[in-house]
């Protein structure tokens, strides 16, 4: 028995360890700077997207870009990288205490909440 707590005390000590290294690197901790930056991020990830404007969450960790077509990117942080989805009309948002909540239709990239964003 007390092999066992010992290996898995030595697991929780390796596994704090590493969690430590990764916050020293900053990894994880990405944003996405200001509007301007939301807009080039959306016409890189999105083939042909021109953005026009954008809606940035106040922890920058989203935001929704308005593309001169009318189109619509949706960008989260995802871990240290940003990710984005073109979503059409309608968009499937609704508020709630923190902000807005912005459904993008695929399971994988699921909700995202716009912290601090009230309308779009």
């Amino acid at each position: 028995m007390s092999a066992q707590l010992i290996q898995i005390g030595g697991s929780i000590v390796a596994i704090l360890f590493l969690a430590a290294v990764a916050w020293a690197l900053g990894l994880g901790g990405g944003t996405i700077a200001d509007e301007a930056q939301a807009m080039t991020d959306a016409e890189a990830i999105l083939s042909g997207f021109d953005a026009e404007r954008a809606v940035l969450a106040a922890d920058h960790k989203a935001a929704i870009v308005h593309g001169r077509d009318g189109s619509v990117a949706l960008l989260k942080i995802h871990g240290s990288q940003v990710a984005g989805r073109r979503l059409s009309a309608p968009l499937d948002a609704r508020p709630s205490a923190d902000g807005l909540i912005v459904s993008s239709g695929e399971r994988r990239f699921g909700s995202v909440l716009l912290k601090g964003v009230t309308a779009l």
